[in-house]
């Protein structure tokens, strides 16, 4: 037994906790879990615990179901939720999925994005990122298909508006410190009830695992606050919708590889190259960073959200943008990728992002000129016309961008690859079968 291992034991017994849940994710984003005793943790450790793949999302056919989620003790925490008595009494750690003879699960996300983390180690690269997430805090749920209410009315940056949740940001933030998730930020953003933080950078499987860990956190939060929390892209027609920015870089020891202090946006040829393997497969990574029906909603024009395959500097209309908030600072030099939702599956969202940024860079790809246009202004024509790609307007397009792509099939790997493009084809198909409450209200009177 390591002394990870070892830790984990002794802290259970210490702190009396009482239940361990173990967790994993779907190939759609959805978090799993499985509640073990402390007892039988050791032999958790040792052997893992077995489960029906086939009844997971994607993770296996029916005729080779057999599968073991094996605990990672790196990633330990004691969750911040307190008894009736004060005490606290359930912890979580994150699983490995893995086949009975112990080879990795195809499937498992998590396994995704680290084949493809160690195709950036052999380049000698260590990926760093940093979420800006949006969501919204609403009154209630409903699924009758009714607009949801806000839980507030403030705008962005608003400092007292929370009507109904006054101290909810104080909470939650509060709540993932003491599961060592560091935050960096956080404020109103620009919609009634719409919120943002920011994590702290990390490596990007860690910040993958604190992406899920920050969503469960934020609903549980906002249940007890009397209010409820919703990643869902765009729930508002005439709002903005909620994304997750975020800021990759990339470093080769303790050098931050896209800093070029000579270059006029102190962006290095390895950073270049990154960036013009984003634009380059912008369209073919959509239907993973942005994976819904409801995603496209929110890259609409005039949505705050990027609708042009194109770079910049302090253009915030640009899909990929070299912010420069620390001028001559080497280890701050990053790209902000803007077209991500927060509700992705951030294991498989970083590793095409990181797979389309590394291919830039192994094949030497040629960044264009950066744009200063505010890509929100033009018409379709003057986009074209300006050499403009646009990102997919809907699912479907995303879907048939992703089918040719020879990127994603390696870098999910064909089972996820195959299994992903099924899901999300018939989520397409129920969707165009639906009649909306616009059609009806717009066509039936008329026609």
């Amino acid at each position: 037994m390591d002394r990870q291992q070892e830790f984990v034991l002794r802290t259970l017994e210490e702190r009396d906790i009482r239940f361990v849940r173990l967790w994993f994710t779907d190939v759609l984003g959805f978090l799993k879990s499985v509640a073990v005793a402390p007892a039988e943790l050791e032999g958790a450790f040792a052997e893992g615990i077995g489960f029906d793949g086939s009844a997971i999302e994607g993770f296996a056919r029916i005729y080779e179901s057999d599968m073991v989620a094996k605990p990672d003790p790196a990633t330990f925490q004691v969750l911040p939720w307190e008894t009736a008595d004060g005490e606290l009494y359930s912890a979580r750690m994150f699983c490995d999925i893995t086949m009975p003879d112990g080879s990795p699960c195809w499937s498992d996300p998590r396994h995704v994005l680290r084949r493809t983390l160690s195709k950036a180690s052999e380049a000698g690269f260590t990926c760093y990122v940093h979420p800006e997430i949006e969501f919204f805090l609403l009154r209630s749920l409903t699924n009758d298909g009714t607009e949801p209410e806000p839980a507030d009315n403030g705008g962005y940056f608003d400092q007292a508006s929370h009507d109904t949740a006054p101290h909810f940001r104080r909470h939650a933030i509060e709540a993932l410190e003491a599961m060592g998730i560091s935050v960096e930020f956080s404020h109103h953003e620009g919609a009634p009830g719409q919120q943002e933080i920011d994590l702290r950078y990390a490596d990007a499987l860690t910040m993958a695992d604190n992406v899920m860990t920050f969503r469960y956190v934020v609903k549980e939060v906002a249940i007890k606050d009397g209010v409820r929390a919703s990643f869902m892209p765009k729930p508002f027609s005439d709002q903005p919708g909620s994304g997750m920015h975020t800021h990759v870089s990339l470093f080769e020891g303790d050098r931050n590889a896209f800093y070029d202090s000579e270059d006029p946006y102190e962006l290095s040829g390895t950073g270049k190259a990154f960036v013009a393997g984003l634009l380059k497969h912008a369209r073919e990574i959509s239907a993973v960073t942005n994976q819904w029906v409801n995603s496209y909603k929110r890259l609409i024009v005039g949505g705050e959200a990027p609708t042009a395959v194109c770079w910049g500097h302090a253009n915030r209309s640009a899909l990929v943008r070299v912010p420069m908030y620390s001028p001559g600072k080497a280890s701050s030099r990053r790209v902000e990728i803007r077209s991500i939702d927060s509700a992705c599956n951030p294991y498989l969202a970083y590793a095409v992002v990181l797979a389309a940024g590394l291919k830039g860079v192994r094949e030497g790809y040629e960044l264009p000129p950066p744009t200063e246009d505010d890509v929100w202004s033009l018409t379709e024509s003057e986009r074209r016309a300006a050499g403009y790609d646009s990102l997919p307007q809907n699912l479907t397009e995303a879907l048939t961008a992703m089918e040719n792509s020879e990127l994603l099939a390696e870098t999910l790997g064909e089972g996820v690859f195959d299994y992903f493009l099924r899901n999300k084809r018939a989520e397409w198909d129920a969707y165009r079968r639906q009649v909306t409450p616009y059609e009806l209200r717009t066509y039936l009177p008329m026609l």
